[in-house]
């Protein structure tokens, strides 16, 4: 491909959106850089501190539930408090917790800690996907979630690379450098995120969404039932995959070799399929990426190589590629504005317990049936999740991109002596026929807030001059 050509794909990719979201983006993509303890974990206590494997699964799944726990909670703080003050909570919770943990050494000790890290380094999600929707037109956020993905795994992939160094010269300073790394973030958003919320009238502070009114969702808790089965087959790339090499007889850095393919994947395709995928059907996506994703794992059953291996996680993380942005905007589609973040929640919960069902369920499978039945399971789980998009997508409206209206100069001002009196002439009305009212105005379907010298403002979205290559000054209003 011509230098000139990934230029202009690279400028599309990444223009038209707002300056918040870059802060946003650079906030998430710190945090994933500084994501040491995650990697390493199991390492430490297992090595560094002489605790046995069993103890280590017990802390990673106290982790775990810790995430489980806060999901719903953060949602709702980040309806009723705001999203920024939910990042700052969270974000500097997360610093302090995770300091903390270097700090601790009875083992009572550890798992609590470790649960309180899990709560706080989750609570930031709902805030950051709501945050994102409020700031990013409609037809960009598919954009806007790949882009924010691919600053996720370009993060891990450095910040996996670096533990490993790091671990050698000290665990603690691993614990350090991530709690120092949260607080930049929690800074940015200080310094450069104002409130996206938008301002709710009296009629909808009464009708405000509750966690009830999202269970009694029908069509939204489909979804987050789909996001579980999906999950559940993704999950297995680091918990069922690493196990059945190692009954085969594969050594950790056969593994890791195989592995790093997906981040490796992310990092390289992420941008190029998005520009493929950003304007298509979701239904078509999600339905491809959740067969993709069972049988890609399914393949799994027939490697005996690691050169095999390699090629089922490019399958795989095809699929991821293409699901995790399509999903997370179809959660925004089905989420009212006011509601968000308890939608957001809903969603992050879907995948925090599939962090804790997804180990119990392939230690179950392998011990009693084998390898070969995971995999095989992996691909009727992703076979029933893409039957059920398929349904459940042909009854969800398309949403409608917001109206581009092109700025229209003033016609120069006339003196009112100079202008002719015109006669008035009531239009004739048949007999019998009465005249028809006017049309009452279309309501306005997706009132996204917008950025208004500093404010964020409700219902529409007004753009002055957006200065980049190829672009005009143009005024846009957001329905």
């Amino acid at each position: 491909m011509p230098l000139a050509v990934m230029r202009r794909a690279v400028r599309e990719t990444v223009s038209g959106l707002p300056r918040e979201f870059w802060w946003l983006w650079t906030s998430t993509l710190v945090n994933r850089l500084g994501a040491f303890v995650a990697t390493f974990m199991a390492l430490y206590l297992t090595l560094d501190r002489g605790y046995s494997a069993s103890y280590a699964g017990l802390v990673a799944s106290l982790h775990g539930l810790g995430g489980v726990v806060s999901s719903l909670g953060a949602g709702v703080m980040t309806d009723r408090l705001g999203r920024r003050p939910t990042l700052l909570i969270a974000q500097t919770s997360t610093a302090a917790s995770v300091a903390l943990l270097g700090f601790m050494h009875d083992p009572v000790s550890i798992a609590a800690v470790a649960f309180l890290v899990g709560m706080a380094s989750n609570a930031s999600r709902p805030a950051v996907q709501a945050m994102m929707a409020d700031i990013v037109r409609p037809e960009d956020r598919v954009r806007a979630f790949s882009l924010n993905y691919w600053a996720i795994n370009l993060g891990f992939a450095v910040s996996s690379m670096a533990a490993g160094f790091i671990a050698e010269f000290s665990y603690l300073a691993g614990f350090l450098i991530e709690a120092g790394m949260t607080l930049v973030c929690a800074l940015v958003v200080f310094a450069k995120l104002p409130e996206s919320r938008p301002v709710r009238t009296a009629k909808e502070k009464a009708d405000e969404a509750g966690l009830g009114t999202v269970l009694r969702d029908r069509r939204f808790m489909s979804v987050v039932g789909l996001s579980f089965l999906v999950a559940l087959v993704f999950q297995q790339g680091s918990v069922g995959l690493p196990v059945a090499m190692g009954r085969a007889g594969f050594t950790p850095a056969d593994y890791g070799l195989a592995i790093a393919v997906n981040g490796v994947l992310i990092v390289a395709l992420q941008i190029p399929v998005t520009r493929f995928i950003q304007h298509r059907d979701p239904r078509r996506l999600l339905v491809i990426s959740s067969l993709l994703a069972g049988y890609g794992f399914g393949l799994t059953a027939f490697a005996g190589s690691v050169g095999v291996f390699a090629l089922t996680v490019c399958v795989w993380t095809l699929a991821e590629i293409v699901n995790a942005p399509t999903q997370t905007g179809l959660v925004v589609q089905l989420s009212p504005t006011h509601g968000r973040g308890r939608y957001q929640g809903m969603y992050t919960l879907s995948w925090s317990l599939a962090a804790l069902v997804a180990p119990l369920m392939s230690g179950v499978v392998i011990d009693r049936l084998g390898a070969e039945w995971l995999w095989g399971l992996c691909a009727v789980v992703g076979t029933a999740a893409g039957l059920g998009y398929a349904l459940l997508m042909s009854r969800v409206p398309a949403e409608e991109p917001a109206v581009q209206v092109p700025a229209v100069p003033a016609a120069p001002a006339v003196p009112a002596a100079q202008m002719p009196a015109v006669p008035v002439v009531a239009a004739p009305v048949a007999s019998g026929a009465s005249a028809a009212p006017a049309a009452p105005a279309a309501p306005l379907r997706d009132a996204s807030p917008a950025k208004v010298s500093g404010t964020m403002v409700a219902g529409t979205k007004v753009s002055g001059a957006r200065t980049g290559p190829g672009t005009a000054e143009e005024t846009a209003v957001e329905a």
